[in-house]
């Protein structure tokens, strides 16, 4: 199926429809905008992940940042039901809307501090569910 190539600039379209409507969902790579989009947010939620893309100074493209706050949608009903761990994926979001911290994360300290600070909510939460 032919379809516009999929691109940052994609950002001013609405969000893509749920996986219920997707059947006629144009394909990228065999994937739909849903499940790209998704599996970007999922991996936000990676803070090294997020260090490397501020060290190869996508952070600092205003395109990039405009994508970033397209992906808010994700913190809204229907959309945010299909996030495997939404707290560290949408914190990260969050975060990232925030010039200052677009730089910050370039240090290691702070990469480090935020994926010590993930593995403790882990443990906390394991923890809790044990309970």
């Amino acid at each position: 199926m032919a379809s516009e190539p999929m691109s940052i600039g994609s950002s001013a379209q609405d969000p893509p429809p749920v996986p219920e409507a997707t059947s006629q969902e144009p394909k990228y790579g065999g994937h739909t905008r849903f499940e790209l989009e998704l599996e970007f947010v999922q991996a936000l939620g990676n803070p090294e992940y997020v260090n490397y893309l501020a060290s190869r100074k996508f952070l600092q493209n205003p395109a990039f940042v405009a994508y970033l706050d397209y992906l808010q949608y994700w913190t809204r009903p229907p959309y945010l039901q299909y996030i495997t761990y939404p707290t560290s994926c949408l914190k990260m979001l969050e975060l990232l809307q925030v010039e200052r911290f677009r730089k910050d994360i370039l240090s290691p300290n702070l990469t480090h501090a935020l994926v010590t600070e993930g593995m403790k909510a882990a443990v906390e939460w394991h923890r809790e569910s044990l309970s």
